[in-house]
């Protein structure tokens, strides 16, 4: 499949956002993503990049290539893709040891193409990855969906809650989620997506001050009685923010706050 590659991507992609879009846009058919793998990534860790892309993923460590030249990073880089003929970079990329390499040099070392996407912005805001993470903790969950240009999920295993749901208030798929940038404690509007069949949920993330005090990720499926999942994996999807986590003095409160929560996230998706 590299051998066939004739133009390629780099860049970290961490969250596939609107600006990496950008870039890819610049691919010809025979294509590939050249994933420079920090090890922080958290919008899309490890290969969950690919969900968002139909090119070829191909990752490189950096622990791997950092201490390359200029020279030795482009002979790798042609060595992988030997008919390469196109490289597609951001305004801002730098590459070899120390990153003193940039655009300039890149034109330079490489025989062929090379094409700089400028700074890609909503409403006058650079779209970046640290920018989304930024909006992501504080629960702006709407405007990091605008700069990725789609809804912000995480996915996780399923686990056994604590089993008050069903009894005491309604029931709830338990996940455990790692390597994901979690969202701020609250409650959210989401979709809960198991074996690619999309559900409309509202979710709970946080400690539940309220109970036992341990941090858990709940979903609630509205208008379907989901009591077993027989899936390992179950993704959530982030569509608005209802409200702060909060503690409330006794279970009746909290169910009530819990049926207002459903109440508001039916009316979004008016069912």
């Amino acid at each position: 499949m590299k051998n066939e590659v004739t133009s390629i991507a780099i860049g970290g992609f961490d969250g596939m956002h609107l600006a990496h879009q950008e870039l890819f846009s610049k691919l010809d058919e025979k294509s590939a993503i050249v994933v420079i793998e920090t090890g922080y990534a958290n919008l899309t860790p490890n290969r969950y990049r690919e969900e968002y892309t139909d090119f070829l993923v191909s990752y490189y460590p950096l622990e791997n290539i950092k201490h390359l030249e200029g020279k030795a990073f482009i002979k790798l880089l042609l060595e992988e893709f030997p008919k390469l003929e196109k490289i597609v970079v951001g305004f801002d990329f730098c590459f070899g040891a120390n990153r003193k390499h940039c655009i300039d040099d890149l034109k330079e070392l490489f025989d062929g193409e090379v094409i700089v996407v400028d700074e890609i912005k909503y409403e006058n805001e650079g779209i970046h990855s640290r920018i989304i993470r930024k909006y992501i903790g504080d629960g702006e969950i709407n405007i990091a969906n605008r700069f990725l240009g789609r809804d912000y999920a995480i996915t996780g295993t399923v686990i056994k809650g604590q089993g008050l749901g069903k009894k005491e208030f309604v029931p709830t798929i338990n996940l455990s989620v790692n390597d994901f940038l979690l969202p701020n404690e609250g409650v959210y509007i989401t979709h809960t997506i198991i074996e690619d069949k999309v559900y409309k949920s509202v979710s709970f993330l946080g400690h539940r001050v309220s109970t036992d005090g341990s941090f858990a990720i709940e979903t609630h499926i509205l208008n379907d009685d989901i009591e077993y999942v027989d899936s390992k994996y179950v993704k959530i999807s982030f569509i608005k923010k209802l409200r702060d986590n909060k503690s409330f003095e006794n279970f009746t409160l909290l169910k009530q706050q819990i049926d207002t929560d459903i109440t508001q996230a039916k009316a979004y998706f008016q069912i």
